[in-house]
C-alpha cells in the first residue's frame, strides 16, 4: 500500500505518516536513484540546477519527497498555488471539466470562459473592462505588449531593471534580471529604467532615505535621449519578485503612469505573483490606486494550472480589433483552465482571503523582523502581505552579499522541513523569496518561523546578536 500524506505538524525527516483520512501519495513507491539517473540522461537543463530530492506528493501547504521528508511549501510551488496544493474544490473542478468540457476549437466559447471574464472584470476598476485568457505569464505579457504596439502605432517598450516578464521574444526584451545573453539581438526598441531598490540604490536624500523620484526622473531622461521617438508602453511589476522582493515605493506607480501619459505611452502592470489577494489587496494596483491600460495575470489565477489573462479597456480592445490584432493560440480561452481560474476567484472572494492574507502577512512580517533583530546576517526584510523577502549579507553596515552563507542557511532550513526559495543563481543575490499559499494559518506561519530560527541558530556565520 502506498504511503499516505496529511496536513499538520509532524517530525521532520521521518517516513510519511499513514492515515486513512489523508490523500494518497501519487507515487508511493519509486526508485529514487534510478529516477535521478534517468533525469540526468533524458532531461534538458533549462537554466536552473535541479533539486536533489524527487517530490512524490503535495497536499495543502506541504510537499512530500521520496525520502519521506515533509516540507512546508513557502513558495506556493512556483509562486502559483495560491490556495494550496490539492484544494478539494479545485480538484473537483478539474475532474468535472476533464470529463465533460476540457478543450475546444479556439474560436468556440464556453460558460467557464465567459464566467471568468465577468467575475474578473467585475472585480477590477473601471477601465479594465475586457479580458482574454492564455496559458503563461510570458504569453500574457507578449500579448499585452503587442496590443500596446498596435494601439499606439509605436514600438519602443520600457522595462525596469531587475524585472522578470517571461522568456518569449517581446517579454524577454523587457526583462533585465537574467536570460538576455547568448542568443544575438533581442527585440529592437527596448529601454531600461533603474531598478527601484530602496535597500541598495545610490539615489539618497540628505537624511539617507531612498530618493526614488530623482532616480525615476533620471531614468526617464536617459530614455528620452535614447528613444527614436516611438515610445509605446512601459511594463512594471508592483513587487519585483525575481529582483529580490522589492516593493515599489509609495507613489512610484502613480508617478510612472504620469510619465507614460506625458509621452503618449500605455502602462502595463504585470501581476503574475501579486494578483488575486497575495499582497493583502485583491490586486496590487488597488493598493496603489492606479488603473493601468493593460493588466496581466498568471500564476496565482490558475492555482498551479497554466492560466493567464490580459485585461484592458473597451477603447483599447475596440481599436486593436479594428487594426486586426491577432493572438490566436491553441489554448486561448480554453474551458478547463478558465473554470479553475473562475473557481479560484470565487473562493478568494467568498472566503475573504484578502483580509486573511493581510492579517497573516502582518504576522509573518513581524516574525521576520524579529529574526532580523536576532541575527546580523539579515540585512533587510521587505514585502507586503504574504509576499516577503529576506536578504542575507556578510556585513550589515556595508550590505555585502554573502551567497555561500545564504545557501548554507537554505540547506539547513530545507533539512528541517521548510522550503523558502533561494535561487541557486547568483543573480538573485542571496534573498529568500517567501510567498506561501494565502490559506496559510498563523500556526503554520509560526511553524515556518520556528524552523527559520533553528536554521539560523545552527548555521555558522549567521552572526547571532545575543
Amino acid at each position: 500500500m502506498a504511503p499516505m500524506i496529511q496536513d499538520g505538524p509532524t517530525s521532520n525527516q521521518t517516513p510519511i505518516p499513514k492515515s486513512a483520512s489523508s490523500a494518497p501519495v501519487l507515487y508511493g513507491h519509486v526508485d529514487e536513484s534510478s529516477l535521478q539517473a534517468d533525469a540526468n540522461r533524458y532531461l534538458v537543463n533549462y537554466g536552473t540546477k535541479f533539486e536533489e530530492d524527487i517530490v512524490i506528493g503535495s497536499k495543502g501547504l506541504y510537499v512530500y519527497t521520496a525520502k519521506g521528508h515533509r516540507v512546508l511549501d513557502w513558495t506556493s510551488g512556483q509562486m502559483s498555488c495560491l490556495i494550496g496544493h490539492g484544494h478539494p474544490e479545485i480538484v473537483a473542478t478539474i475532474q468535472s471539466h476533464a470529463a465533460n468540457l476540457d478543450h475546444l476549437f479556439s474560436g468556440m466559447l464556453s460558460p467557464p470562459v465567459i464566467s471568468l471574464a465577468r467575475r474578473l472584470t467585475s472585480s477590477l476598476p473601471d477601465g479594465l473592462d475586457k479580458a482574454f485568457f492564455l496559458s503563461t505569464g510570458g504569453e500574457s505579457n507578449e500579448a499585452a505588449i503587442k496590443m500596446a504596439k498596435i494601439y499606439t502605432g509605436k514600438f519602443e517598450i520600457v522595462g525596469l531593471g531587475a524585472s522578470w516578464h517571461g522568456v518569449t521574444a517581446q517579454a524577454l526584451g523587457t526583462q533585465y534580471h537574467f536570460g538576455r545573453k547568448g542568443q544575438g539581438p533581442l527585440m529592437p526598441g527596448m529601454h531600461m529604467l533603474p531598478p527601484p531598490n530602496s535597500y541598495r540604490s545610490i539615489f539618497r536624500n540628505p537624511d539617507g532615505s531612498y530618493d526614488w523620484e530623482t532616480e525615476l526622473n533620471y531614468g526617464w531622461d536617459l530614455i528620452d535621449r535614447a528613444s527614436c521617438g516611438s515610445l509605446a508602453a512601459c511594463i512594471v511589476e508592483c513587487i519585483q519578485s525575481s529582483a529580490g522582493m522589492h516593493v515599489l515605493p509609495p507613489g512610484y506607480l502613480k508617478a510612472l503612469k504620469k510619465h507614460c501619459e506625458r509621452r503618449g505611452m500605455l502602462l502595463i502592470v504585470d501581476e503574475a505573483q501579486t494578483g488575486v489577494g497575495r499582497c493583502g489587496d485583491l490586486f496590487a494596483i488597488n493598493h496603489e490606486d492606479v488603473v493601468p491600460d493593460l493588466l496581466t495575470l498568471s500564476k496565482t489565477l490558475g492555482n498551479g494550472i497554466p492560466l493567464s489573462a490580459v485585461v484592458t479597456s473597451n477603447e483599447i480592445e475596440r481599436v486593436c480589433t479594428e487594426r486586426d490584432f491577432c493572438f490566436y493560440t491553441t489554448h486561448v480561452n480554453d474551458p478547463l483552465p478558465a473554470a479553475v481560474g473562475d473557481k479560484v476567484l470565487e473562493i478568494v472572494l467568498r472566503d475573504d482571503l484578502v483580509t486573511h492574507s493581510r492579517a497573516v502577512g502582518s504576522h509573518l512580517h513581524a516574525g521576520l523582523l524579529k529574526l532580523q533583530s536576532r541575527y546580523g546576517c539579515v540585512g533587510d526584510v521587505r514585502g507586503r502581505g504574504l509576499m516577503c523577502g529576506v536578504e542575507i549579507v556578510g556585513d550589515r553596515q556595508k550590505k555585502t552579499p554573502d551567497l555561500e552563507l545564504a545557501r548554507n542557511i537554505s540547506q539547513k532550513m530545507y533539512s528541517l522541513g521548510l522550503w523558502a526559495n533561494l535561487s541557486s543563481h547568483a543573480s538573485f543575490g542571496g534573498v529568500f523569496r517567501i510567498a506561501p499559499p494565502i490559506v496559510v494559518t498563523k500556526a503554520q506561519i509560526d511553524e515556518g518561523l520556528e524552523i527559520m530560527e533553528r536554521a539560523f541558530a545552527d548555521t555558522e556565520g549567521s552572526q547571532p546578536l545575543f
